[in-house]
């Protein structure tokens, strides 16, 4: 044999090691991988299955809190028939048409995140699944349940605001809790409404500063002013800035709430808190919000709400509350 075909062969058996190594380590590396991608599924169809479960809990109580809906509509028409129960029609109306925003929002958010689910299902068996696909939606899940919780919460204490209201002589169950961050969370339940209408919500104020009182009556007084902002003080298209400012002054609890709209005519600024009264008939407005609004302040949260406003500048609504009621 010649050297020169000696020297080819080994160069041949040089490669062919090379190539089993190469071949080693690529079947090592697709050994690892298979086992991540079966713990990715493992993972992922946990993540799935509690997903589903807990969806459907949402489901239960969504259906729940429909048929209250219902059964507070119905509870309005019986009421309404007579001039005797119009009080406490206009109150049945109120919650009942509060209810409807974070149950509308729950079925939206459970909407999505379902379609979400769907989406990852379908990347599981396609095995196109990425880690960063994957924390997506993990994301897009846990801001999803925390709304939708927030606001079925919330759609729960207005059904209970209503139980207990609706029953002369009865009240929410009070509490102690910090008057800001209590906001920041009523407005986290609005927001979807606000960021379709391009709006911005301030909430200013010391975290340290509490009331004992009743949430749910706040919550609704609250939903109520900034609902009122956006039918009364914005054309479509119009960008709003709403701003709360949390004060304290001795024994009283301030929380000032303005907004940039287009304001209210002198004529009629002395009327709004009359029941029934409505500039936007037109636009499905019972004249309520603020009636109920004014009743809740004066009678459940024992305290005074007093109005300013220039047309073309806006509108100031200051609360003064006491730091405990009776």
């Amino acid at each position: 044999m010649s050297p020169k075909f000696e020297l080819e062969i080994k160069q041949l058996n040089k490669e062919i090691r090379i190539l089993k190594k190469k071949l080693e380590r690529s079947e090592v590396d697709r050994a690892r991988l298979e086992a991540t991608n079966r713990s990715k599924e493992f993972l992922l169809k946990r993540v799935i299955c509690d997903l589903q479960e807990y969806q459907s809990i949402l489901e239960k109580k969504s259906s729940d809190l429909e048929q209250a809906f219902n059964e507070l509509t119905k509870m309005k028409d019986k009421l309404v028939e007579t001039e005797k129960m119009a009080a406490l029609g206009s109150l049945v109306a109120g919650v009942a048409h509060e209810i409807s925003t974070p149950v509308g929002t729950s079925v939206t958010l459970a909407s999505t995140l379902m379609d979400e689910t769907r989406s990852l299902m379908m990347t599981v068996k396609t095995g196109q699944l990425k880690r960063s696909t994957l924390n997506n939606y993990l994301d897009i899940a846990k801001e999803s349940t925390n709304l939708i919780l927030n606001n079925l919460n919330r759609a729960g204490e207005l059904v209970q605001s209503f139980k207990q209201v609706a029953v002369d002589q009865s009240s929410l169950e009070q509490r102690t809790f910090s008057v800001k961050h209590y906001l920041e969370e009523v407005a986290i339940s609005l927001s979807p409404q606000f960021r379709k209408d391009l709006h911005t919500v301030t909430i200013e104020g010391n975290d340290a500063i509490a009331i004992h009182s009743y949430p749910g009556a706040l919550a609704q007084v609250v939903t109520n002013l900034m609902t009122n902002s956006l039918i009364h003080g914005y054309s479509q298209q119009a960008k709003g800035h709403l701003r709360f400012d949390v004060t304290k002054y001795n024994d009283q609890i301030v929380i000032q709430y303005r907004d940039d709209g287009c304001g209210i005519p002198t004529q009629i600024l002395e009327k709004i808190f009359e029941p029934f009264f409505t500039t936007a008939r037109e636009k499905g407005g019972s004249g309520l919000g603020l009636h109920i609004t004014y009743n809740l302040v004066t009678q459940k949260l024992q305290g005074r709400i007093a109005v300013q406003s220039e047309v073309g500048k806006g509108t100031l609504f200051t609360i003064e509350l006491p730091t405990s009621v009776t």
